[in-house]
């Protein structure tokens, strides 16, 4: 019965294809949408994680002041973060995997007659573990070397570029500001952050010669810290802001006078806001599905205009109304089906297109691909039932007489 029923709508819609595609259209292109707006979101939600990400895994960045509050006046002083704090968080910090000191500076860089505008790090050993950076090749610098001074650096992916192409920069001599720097070592690339900050374009020096020889004082103006595999970042946070606020002898009754920031949260953050952006794309293409309902309902009510007497003949020679009912349901949901499977057909195509072009992750959802067959389907059922039923109670004489 089904089966028979089926051949029916498949017959019908074979003769009438240049009506069928036109009817196809507004389910195709609202599936498509909402298959390419949810799949780029998801692209994209990835993408602002995996950013993050690269910052360091688990970290925690401590900085000095409070964070800017929305009508607060601006901190006339700010205490900058020292050793100590460091020393404190280091031997007083249960859960972190690495505690890390660092500075920074935009200072130009320059190698024969090549310069660049390089974002310069002075940190310590913790940084390469509190970070995830990787040494490409060469070598990190020493414990010593660190507390000695030592005119030593590496370079990020971008600085490498720029001055020396392809080559290797090892035991080369670059000026970093005023000072000469020999280049032990070549960083791992890490790309853009989700700030859009190209973190490549870095050179990494021991930290006490870059308070020497580049900032000319002793502030620390980050301390990155990192939680291990059994720590929550959350528990560490709290740890972090009791040690400090010790180290620092605040006050119960003072607010913090530092910041402590959860790259963890951040992530969370971003990934909500393009979550509810990407559902908002997907709602907003939906209603294209709506539009392609009521042109199935349309051209259903034609098709059963046209076939009043062939529905009439059916009636006469034996057939209830539950068989026009399902007939008609067929067809329609049939229709919807297609346009269904060739809107997602589509829509991984643009969202693969785009991926490509914005060069971020694919990522098709079955869940979602299933959800959108079934519904199409549903839409077909839906918007086909009226048609449906209208030709289901035709009077059999009255259809007959139809021309």
């Amino acid at each position: 019965m089904l089966y028979e029923t089926v051949k029916l709508a498949l017959g019908s819609v074979r003769r009438n294809v240049l009506r069928s595609i036109l009817t196809l259209l507004g389910i195709v292109i609202g599936v498509a949408a909402v298959i390419a707006m949810i799949t780029i979101g998801s692209g994209t939600t990835e993408k602002v994680k995996s950013d993050i990400s690269k910052l360091g895994s688990n970290l925690l960045v401590v900085r000095a002041g409070r964070p800017p509050q929305p009508g607060s006046p601006p901190e006339r002083a700010i205490r900058a973060l020292d050793e100590k704090d460091v020393a404190a968080l280091a031997h007083g910090l249960e859960g972190a995997r690495a505690v890390s000191a660092a500075s920074q500076k935009t200072v130009r860089v320059v190698y024969g007659t090549e310069s660049l505008s390089v974002s310069v790090t002075g940190t310590d050993l913790d940084y390469f573990d509190a970070r995830d950076w990787t040494v490409a090749s060469g070598r990190a610098f020493t414990e010593s070397e660190v507390r000695g001074g030592t005119g030593l650096c590496l370079l990020g992916e971008t600085v490498r570029r720029q001055f020396f192409g392809a080559g290797d920069p090892e035991g080369m001599t670059i000026r970093v500001g005023k000072m000469s720097c020999k280049v032990i070592g070549l960083l791992g690339p890490k790309g853009f952050s989700g700030f859009g900050q190209d973190q490549d374009n870095v050179v990494l020096m021991p930290l006490t010669a870059f308070q020497r020889r580049v900032a000319g004082n002793r502030d620390i103006e980050t301390i990155y810290v990192s939680a291990d595999e059994a720590t929550p970042t959350s528990m560490l946070q709290d740890r972090v802001e009791d040690i400090l606020r010790d180290s620092r002898r605040i006050a119960p009754d003072r607010e913090d006078d530092f910041s402590v920031r959860d790259m963890t949260q951040v992530a969370d953050a971003m990934a909500s806001a393009t979550g509810v952006m990407t559902g908002m794309l997907g709602a907003v293409a939906a209603v294209s599905l709506l539009v392609g309902g009521i042109g199935i309902m349309n051209i259903m009510l034609v098709s059963v205009t046209e076939r009043t007497r062939e529905i009439g003949i059916r009636l006469a020679i034996g057939a209830h109304e539950r068989h026009i009912l399902v007939q008609f349901l067929v067809e329609a949901t049939v229709l919807s089906l297609f346009g269904g499977l060739i809107g997602i057909a589509l829509g991984l195509l643009i969202a693969g297109l785009a991926s490509w072009t914005l060069t971020i992750p694919f990522s098709p959802s079955l869940a979602v691909i299933l959800l959108a067959v079934g519904f199409s389907a549903l839409i077909g059922m839906v918007f086909g039932f009226f048609p449906a039923l209208r030709g289901a109670r035709l009077d059999p004489i009255e259809a007959l007489r139809h021309e």
